[in-house]
């Protein structure tokens, strides 16, 4: 008889131990699953940008078709330098949020003059009404494009809807403007008002702001003192604004062969106007002679397919491409190689701060480490300094002019073209320039220095709370916001501004060769039109980019504009960041994006870090804890 042995009972585990073991297991299995799914999901994105990327150039070689029509539509503002990196801008786009687009200044003028020598375009559509308000003197850049192009006998044609008088500037370039019988277009002047916190920070909450400053016209930070603006700072805003809008006029009226006087006086009348038209503000438009005809956009697109080749598959019905779609043709023309000399544009843009800063601020290392690439580069012959800036911090500002300096001393010629707005420290990097062009209506001057203290000792009062204590010098603690100020430190600091607005007219007047005296008249925190200010000196010549490349071109003796190559030097994204913002572009990024959680997250964190606390004013004007008693400004809240 077998008898079979029964299996002996498994040895019992130390709880403990089978808490730690089971507790390995778990993670263990975590960490692959998730290596994993990283693993995987990294090579799906692989493939699918390979895809996207064979497609992306097949449609990049595909040869445009004859009797095409380029249609213009851009969205957003128009910046000389895009304020987000590529990642964030793709991801956005893929995603539907519009609130941020931008769209380059460079690139929209790249589109028309190459459609304007291209015989495959046959004409183009502008569509403004996504085109968010700009600065008048960027306008005219695009505007004088517009005209070259309308002067080589390709076709202008504009369609709205409904838009304003910053579109439509642009608009109004075209053979032909047709407007929605249910759109607007309303010229109404220019405007610039702010709002006043004295009562609110003064009276109701207790903190009293000092302000330090040199030259009475310098309002940048009236707000934070004053209950309204200052009769100076009126005065100021109306003389230079009076010039730019007059300026408006004169082109609007000069493309729609009108009288400046009529289009005035269709303003002034606005209310009577809009009454005789029965309140159609489309029927008020085209009796001011705005526009040549009110269209729906179905018989716009008839018009189109009627004077164009039809195309049931393209949109609107005729044969068409689009600014993004025509930019990837003209670029796929370009040779990948290229020996020619080089003029280097370095785009300075948005306000002027200290240390490394992304695209679309100036930082006083990062605008500095491109201008001094541009001077340790052999191929680089001469500089364009594309200046669009409000101003900023003085140091900053000294430590960008300084690289001028320095380019010059090597022997490379720089010249300053300025954008909308190149004022105060914008004014500050531009002064040393060979030459500084401006356009008429750019806003530039508010040669000035300013500083603010905060001081929030009577708001503590007022809850309660009291700053006391001990130093071991009269002035130990004195600068601690918390404390009255003694006007003794006042002193002090408004020296420390004195000093500024000297090196600040002093440097000047060495750059352009006039006396301090002179300079002084002009200044003051005083802003200018760009008509205003070369007249007083401050600005050489009147053009755009254009016209400063091809000047600093000269200067270095490079001969034809075939014989050189514009470059634009720029902190370049990473092969990563490169890579993520392709696929983001794509249609099939664009749709995994758009239909899946990921995307927000991504986009999340991928966004640059932005300083929602505080206003420039308010976070330049803190406590640095270097020594300095209050930080110098170089800035003006000028513009539209």
């Amino acid at each position: 008889m077998n008898q079979t042995v029964p299996p002996l009972p498994p040895a019992r585990r130390n709880p403990i131990a089978a808490f730690f073991i089971g507790l390995w297991d778990v993670m263990n299995f975590t960490r692959r699953l998730i290596l994993n799914v990283l693993f995987f999901g990294l090579l799906f994105f692989i493939l699918v940008a390979l895809v996207v990327a064979a497609g992306m150039g097949a449609g990049a070689s595909k040869s445009l078709q004859d009797r095409t029509t380029l249609v213009i539509a851009p969205e957003g503002r128009l910046v000389e330098q895009f304020s987000a990196d590529p990642v964030s801008r793709a991801f956005a786009k893929a995603m539907g949020d519009t609130s941020a687009e931008e769209i380059q200044l460079r690139d929209l003028i790249r589109a028309i003059d190459a459609a304007r020598e291209d015989k495959k375009i046959e004409r183009v559509v502008l569509e403004l009404d996504k085109l968010q308000p700009s600065g008048f003197a960027s306008l005219r850049e695009v505007a004088a494009s517009l005209q070259q192009l309308r002067a080589s006998g390709k076709q202008l044609v504009a369609y709205s809807e409904s838009m304003g008088q910053s579109q439509y500037l642009l608009a109004a370039q075209a053979d032909e403007v047709y407007l929605d019988p249910m759109g607007a277009v309303l010229l109404e002047g220019l405007g610039r008002y702010r709002q006043y916190f004295r009562t609110g920070l003064q009276d109701k909450l207790g903190v009293d702001v000092h302000l330090f400053k040199v030259g009475e016209y310098k309002s940048a930070a009236e707000p934070y003192v004053l209950d309204a603006a200052s009769p100076q700072a009126k005065e100021a805003d109306l003389y230079w604004m009076n010039d730019v809008w007059q300026r408006y006029l004169g082109d609007i009226a000069k493309a729609r062969r009108l009288d400046p006087a009529q289009l005035a006086a269709g303003i002034d009348t606005l209310p009577e106007g809009v009454a005789a038209a029965g309140g159609d503000l489309a029927k008020f438009a085209l009796q001011q002679k705005l526009v040549t005809a009110l269209k729906t956009r179905e018989e716009f697109e008839d018009l189109m397919v009627e004077r164009g080749v039809a195309d049931g598959d393209a949109e609107g019905g005729f044969r068409s491409i689009n600014l993004g779609a025509y930019l990837g043709q003209v670029d796929a023309r370009r040779s990948p190689v290229d020996s020619r000399p080089q003029v280097a544009v370095v785009v300075a843009s948005g306000e002027i701060s200290g240390g490394d800063l992304p695209a679309g601020r100036i930082g006083g290392e990062s605008t500095s480490a491109l201008l001094r690439e541009a001077r340790d580069d052999d191929d680089v012959k001469a500089v364009v300094l594309r200046v669009d800036s409000p101003g900023g911090e003085v140091f900053a500002s000294e430590q960008i002019r300084r690289e001028v300096v320095a380019l010059q001393a090597a022997g490379k010629p720089v010249v300053v073209s300025m954008g909308d707005l190149a004022a105060s420290g914008g004014y500050w990097i531009s002064m040393n320039a060979d030459r500084i062009y401006a356009d008429a209506s750019t806003i530039t001057g508010s040669i000035g220095i300013f500083g603010m203290v905060p001081n929030v000792a009577r708001a503590l009062d007022k809850i309660g709370v009291h700053t006391d204590g001990v130093g071991t010098t009269r002035f130990a603690g004195a600068f601690d916001m918390t404390k009255p100020l003694d006007p003794a430190v006042g002193q002090v600091i408004q020296s420390v501004i004195d000093k500024g607005y000297a090196d600040f007219t002093g440097r000047v007047a060495d750059a352009r060769k006039k006396p301090v005296e002179a300079v002084d008249e002009v200044a003051r925190g005083r802003v200018w039109s760009g008509a205003q200010a070369k007249e007083r000196g401050l600005v050489d010549a009147f053009g755009g980019l254009k016209d400063a490349v091809a000047d600093a071109a000269g200067r270095a003796k490079l001969g034809a504009d075939d014989k050189y190559r514009v470059r634009y030097i720029e902190k370049p994204a990473t092969p990563f960041a490169q890579f993520l913002g392709g696929f983001a572009g794509s249609h099939a990024g664009a749709w995994m994006l758009a239909e899946s959680g990921v995307g927000r997250m991504v986009l999340a964190r991928t966004m640059p870090e932005v300083d929602t606390q505080l206003r420039f004013v308010q976070n330049a004007a803190r406590e640095q804890g270097k020594g300095t008693p209050v930080k110098a400004l170089a800035y003006c809240f000028c513009g539209f």
